[in-house]
């Protein structure tokens, strides 16, 4: 199955904001999105997957199509929306059977319904995404409690399952706060006479 996103209409309605606003606001908010779709939809999925921004021009450095982790990212720099390359997308599709429209814009509703394909608001498709990766893990069995200490990757791991860790970063290249010790002096101590 095939997906085209209308980026920005989905990280609005999806509430993934990136923090702050203006030019470095966009590119935060760009990689949440795609960071998301990389950690939320099968690899097989990731190469039938176009993400489609809103742009005058491409952020500096940045071409007008690219690709990330396999999704194909278009900047809409030569239309006057991104609403007009998505239509032209469907449009242009060979299977529109099998394509997905992820927008809350009833505009491309009516273009992906014309070719007979699915057109879903960009908030309902988020909610269905997140239940199922919630299903997905409630499913997974619980690893082994570990032995002895983790391995650095089992760490970097666990810290991106958490959200702690983007992905892609390294633990050891992330300036952690030092956190002192919580507990008064000499707490629990009382407890090691009565081990045995």
């Amino acid at each position: 199955m095939a997906l085209i996103i209308d980026g920005y209409n989905l990280i609005h309605g999806a509430n993934l904001i990136g923090g702050g606003v203006g030019p470095r606001g966009l590119e935060r908010s760009r990689q949440v999105l795609l960071d998301f779709l990389v950690a939320s939809l099968p690899p097989d999925e990731l190469s039938h997957t176009t993400v489609v921004f809103d742009a005058a021009k491409p952020p500096p450095g940045r071409p007008r199509r690219s690709e990330y982790q396999g999704i194909v990212v278009l900047f809409a720099s030569a239309y006057d929306n991104a609403d007009e390359l998505i239509e032209e997308l469907i449009q242009a599709d060979s299977a529109p059977k099998r394509l997905t429209v992820v927008s809350s814009d009833h505009r491309l509703h009516k273009a992906a319904r014309r070719r007979k394909a699915k057109a879903i608001d960009s908030d309902r498709w988020y909610a269905e995404i997140v239940k199922k990766r919630t299903a997905q893990r409630s499913q997974r069995p619980l690893p082994d409690k570990p032995t002895g200490p983790l391995a650095p990757h089992e760490v970097e791991r666990w810290l991106q399952e958490l959200g702690a860790l983007p992905a892609g970063e390294r633990a050891e290249d992330t300036d952690w706060p030092q956190m002192e010790n919580p507990f008064p002096p000499g707490y629990g101590e009382e407890l090691d006479g009565e081990q045995g």
